[in-house]
């Protein structure tokens, strides 16, 4: 991925959306291109939460570990979506297992920069906030109507 690809994530993706010019840059500024292959983990369970990534193309599976190895599929998630929010909640591990389903590219930001980050620019950090929330409360409003057909079959 060169720069003007990254240019494009930054002015395509909806979790950037209402981001200033100024934020832009500054988020820009600790983005780095990532590729997965399918079936490569890009976060297990229980680990340290190291990355936040903004999915361009393919699609991750979200996944919960089961006694004995097997994993419970939660959701997927493909282009325009975010994988991670564990970075931003202590004790920052990850809470699901996150596996590139098909071939994935997008951009990574390092954990520990984007926490700092937000605790020296509010602004910033209470718009990312609020675009993880919309985020959380998405994906937990797709789980409970999983879990509705589950219980009606």
């Amino acid at each position: 991925m060169n720069n003007s690809s990254i240019t494009d994530v930054f002015t395509q993706h909806e979790f950037l959306r209402g981001l200033s010019e100024r934020h832009k840059m500054i988020l820009a500024s600790g983005a780095r291109p990532f590729t997965a292959e399918p079936e490569q983990v890009l976060a297990q369970e229980g680990e340290r939460a190291h990355a936040f990534f903004l999915i361009r193309l393919g699609h991750v599976s979200l996944e919960s570990m089961l006694p004995g190895g097997d994993s419970l599929l939660i959701q997927n998630v493909g282009p325009g979506e975010i994988v991670g929010w564990s970075w931003l909640v202590p004790p920052h591990h990850w809470q699901f297992r996150c596996r590139a389903l098909d071939a994935v590219e997008g951009l990574s930001f390092d954990a520990d920069w984007l926490r700092d980050l937000c605790e020296r620019d509010e602004s910033l950090g209470y718009h990312l906030l609020k675009q993880l929330v919309t985020v959380i409360a998405q994906r937990l409003a797709g789980t409970r109507r999983h879990l509705v057909e589950l219980h009606r079959e």
